[in-house]
C-alpha cells in the first residue's frame, strides 16, 4: 500500500468515527428526558435517580415493621390500593420510599406505586400536581421477596416540612401476611382496585390505623444535614396521643428544633424519625419467625443503623423489660443491653442520647421491687455510665410530691403513658444542645 492510499484510508476511518459520534450525541440530546418522563407516566417532572437539586438525603419519616397483620394470612391486600398517610419532619425537592415484605410468606408483587402531597389533614385526596409515579430500578413494578425490603428510585417532587404525604401501593395478588406497623396514630386509607394515581381520594372508603408495607420516606433536603432516630417503645410510638394530630414527643421535638434554628439558634439541622414499637423491650423478642416486636438489641441495626444519614439516636427503652418480666428484672442485664446498642452506634460514629425511665406508680404492673429496678437503671443513666448524654424524661414528667408517679396533667390516665401535654413536655425538656457533636472517638 502506498503512503497516499494509507492516508486516504485513515481519513475515511476518522470521518466514520466522527459521524458515528455525532449520531450518538444527537440521539442522546434529542431524548430530552422523554424516557424518564415516560417512565414517570404522568408527563410532568421526570423521575430521576438524581433529582435536579442539591441537598442531603435524610429521613423525614419512618416506622418500624412490627408484626404480621392479623387476618391477612390468606388474602393479604390482594386487589387493593393502600394509601399510607405519613407526616414529614423536614422538606425536600426529591423523595424515595422503602417498602417491606418482612412478614410476608410469598413474594409481594407491587405493580404500581405513587407519592403525592396530601390535599389536607384527614383526607385521602392529593394535590393533583404533586402526584408522581414511583419506579424501582427504572420500572413501575417491583417484586419483594419474603423477608426483604426495597427502596424506590428517587423522584422529583417538592415535599414541604410539617406536611402529610400520601404513599400508595397496589398489589394484584396476595403475599400472605401483610407487614405492618400497628399503632400508627394516623389514619390511612384503602380502596378496592388500582387507584394509585387517583387524586380525588373518592375510592378510598376504608380507613385503617396501621401503616402497611411502607417503612421509610427519605427526602433530598436543603433543610437538614442528618437524621435523629428515636428508638423506643409505646412511649415513643405515642400510643395514647390523639390520632391525626402528630402529638408524639418526636413530632413536637422536630417542630421545636426547626423553630429554634429559624430563630437563629446555633443547633444542628436534623430531621427526626420515629422507630417506636409499642411493647418493645431491650432484651426480649416477641413470638414468631421473624419475631413480632423484635427486641431493641435485635432491631438496632435495621431500625437505626439502616436509616438514612443518621447522626444521633435517642434510646428510650427499658420500662417493658421491667413490667413484662414475670420475675424481677435484672437491672444489670437491661443496662448491658443498652450499652451494647451504644457500642454499635459508636462503631458507626453515631452519638447516643439516652432517656431515663419514667414512673408508673398506679399502673397494674407496679410493685415496690420493680420501682427499685427503675431507680437503679436511672441512677446509672444519670451518672453518665450508659449514654453520651441524657434526656431526663423521668424528672420532667414525675409528680414533684410523689416521684413514683406521673404528674396528673401529664398522665393519660393509665399511669404509664403520657397525655398529649405529657408528650409535649418530653420534647420541651429535651436539651437540644446534646445534639451537638459526634460520638466519642475510639481510644
Amino acid at each position: 500500500m502506498t503512503r497516499g492510499r494509507g492516508y486516504a484510508l485513515l481519513a475515511l476511518v476518522v470521518a466514520a468515527i466522527v459521524a458515528l459520534s455525532t449520531a450518538i450525541y444527537v440521539g442522546v440530546a434529542s431524548d430530552d428526558g422523554l424516557r424518564n418522563r415516560n417512565a414517570l407516566g404522568d408527563g410532568r417532572a421526570p423521575n430521576s435517580a438524581a433529582p435536579a437539586s442539591t441537598g442531603t438525603w435524610v429521613g423525614t419519616w419512618s416506622t418500624s415493621p412490627s408484626a404480621a397483620e392479623p387476618g391477612t394470612e390468606t388474602t393479604g391486600m390482594a386487589d387493593r390500593s393502600v394509601r399510607n398517610v405519613v407526616h414529614t419532619s423536614v422538606g425536600g425537592t426529591g423523595a424515595r420510599v422503602t417498602l417491606s415484605n418482612l412478614y410476608g410468606q410469598s413474594p409481594l408483587n407491587i405493580t404500581r406505586a405513587t407519592i403525592a402531597v396530601s390535599a389536607g389533614s384527614g383526607t385521602a385526596a392529593a394535590l393533583a400536581d404533586t402526584m408522581r409515579q414511583l419506579t424501582f430500578g427504572g420500572g413501575p413494578t417491583v417484586v419483594i421477596p419474603p423477608g426483604r425490603q426495597v427502596m424506590s428510585d428517587a423522584v422529583r417532587v417538592v415535599v414541604p416540612h410539617d406536611s402529610d404525604v400520601l404513599i400508595t401501593t397496589y398489589t394484584p395478588s396476595s403475599s400472605g401476611p401483610v407487614t405492618h406497623h400497628r399503632h400508627a396514630r394516623q389514619t390511612s386509607y384503602v380502596a378496592r382496585g388500582d387507584h394509585t394515581q387517583d387524586a380525588t381520594g373518592t375510592p378510598y372508603t376504608e380507613r385503617t390505623g396501621s401503616w402497611r408495607y411502607l417503612t421509610a420516606l427519605d427526602v433530598l433536603s436543603n433543610e437538614s444535614d442528618g437524621t435523629i432516630v428515636a428508638l423506643g417503645d409505646s412511649l415513643t410510638d405515642g400510643i395514647t396521643s390523639t390520632p391525626d394530630t402528630n402529638s408524639r414527643w418526636t413530632d413536637v421535638l422536630a417542630d421545636r428544633l426547626r423553630a429554634e434554628i429559624a430563630a437563629g439558634r446555633d443547633l444542628p439541622r436534623y430531621s427526626v424519625v420515629n422507630q417506636g414499637i409499642s411493647g418493645n423491650q431491650v432484651l426480649a423478642d416477641g413470638l414468631g419467625r421473624p419475631a413480632d416486636n423484635p427486641s431493641g438489641l435485635n432491631r438496632f441495626g435495621r431500625d437505626v443503623m439502616e436509616r438514612t444519614n443518621v447522626k444521633v439516636v435517642v434510646i428510650d427503652l427499658g420500662v417493658n423489660d421491667i413490667l413484662r418480666n414475670p420475675r424481677l428484672a435484672d437491672p444489670n442485664a437491661i443496662l448491658n443491653g443498652l450499652r451494647t446498642m451504644v457500642g454499635q452506634a459508636h462503631a458507626r460514629g453515631v452519638k447516643v442520647v439516652g432517656a431515663t425511665l419514667m414512673p408508673f406508680y398506679g399502673h397494674r404492673g407496679y410493685t415496690e421491687a420493680r420501682e427499685a429496678v427503675r431507680q437503679t437503671i436511672n441512677a446509672e443513666i444519670r451518672a453518665g455510665r450508659v449514654f453520651d448524654a441524657v434526656a431526663d424524661f423521668d424528672q420532667a414528667l414525675r409528680d414533684p410530691y410523689d416521684p413514683r408517679r406521673l404528674r396528673a396533667d401529664y398522665d393519660s390516665g393509665d399511669h404509664l403513658h403520657p397525655s398529649d401535654k405529657g408528650y409535649a413536655r418530653m420534647a420541651e425538656s429535651f436539651d437540644l444542645e446534646t445534639l451537638k457533636g459526634s460520638a466519642p472517638a475510639k481510644l
